[in-house]
């Protein structure tokens, strides 16, 4: 975890809005519900799988530990059996960790990956393929994370994130599938939406995300953790299944 130097240095969890001192207050779960309906929280895909109750969110521990990461397996590949694939809403997954402790942005990146990469040994271990259309090689434009034969994009958030559509009071990792959003491509309503919600996030965060890029000309691995990162950097995931 963080070296006290690090610890001193990063923003202290921001207190001064009345939704995350009512999140105190709330479940987990409850308060990232509030927190997708907020106006800090920028994508209208999220709001509008909530009002349909397409978010489906279990609570699992401490983001450090590998205690819960047979039941996140199972229940993805559950939710990925239960996938509308014909429904014009966004559907995610979201694991949050209300036991984890406070970590700096390079720390949750680390955790993060090494829960996906006990996430994919499962998935080696099973022989389930990687997911069509897509590879294993993280620093490769066409990535995308699978889990069970199917393709996520991930979401993280937790309290430290720069951006404040990133920054929510415990860790939590979302999986959205890949195939919803290349169906919504196709239909044009992706780039409507892509639009509106990196229009909001600039808004809300003073500026445009630096990170953010279309599948295909960069390795969307460089936005799963939310942090700005390096020229170069490529994701800490050693891919065990063929493409």
């Amino acid at each position: 975890m963080a070296s006290p130097s690090e610890q001193a240095e990063r923003p202290p969890l921001d207190m001064r809005d009345d939704l995350l001192k009512s999140a105190f207050r709330r479940t987990p779960t409850e308060a990232f519900y509030d927190f997708i309906r907020s106006d800090r929280f920028p994508c209208v895909g999220a709001k509008a799988a909530l009002v349909r109750s397409f978010i489906t969110v279990i609570e699992a521990g401490d983001i450090a530990s590998p205690a819960h990461d047979v039941e996140i397996y199972t229940a993805i590949k559950a939710f990925r059996d239960q996938l509308e694939r014909d429904t014009p809403t966004v559907q995610s997954f979201a694991v949050i960790y209300p036991d984890s402790a406070l970590m700096t942005e390079k720390d949750f990146e680390t955790v993060l990956w090494r829960r996906l990469q006990c996430l994919h040994n499962f998935d080696a271990v099973a022989g389930e393929p990687w997911a069509l259309q897509t590879r294993s090689e993280p620093d490769s434009p066409h990535f995308s994370m699978s889990i069970g034969g199917e393709a996520f994009f991930i979401v993280g958030l937790h309290p430290n994130a720069s951006r404040p559509a990133r920054c929510f009071r415990y860790p939590v990792m979302v999986f959205n599938s890949h195939e919803q959003f290349e169906r919504m491509r196709e239909d044009g309503r992706f780039d409507k939406m892509k639009v509106i919600i990196r229009k909001r996030d600039a808004a809300l965060s003073g500026s445009e995300n630096p990170v953010l890029d279309d599948f295909g000309n960069t390795s969307e691995a460089r936005q799963y953790s939310g942090r700005e990162t390096e020229e170069g950097w490529v994701a800490p995931f050693d891919p065990k299944v063929p493409d």
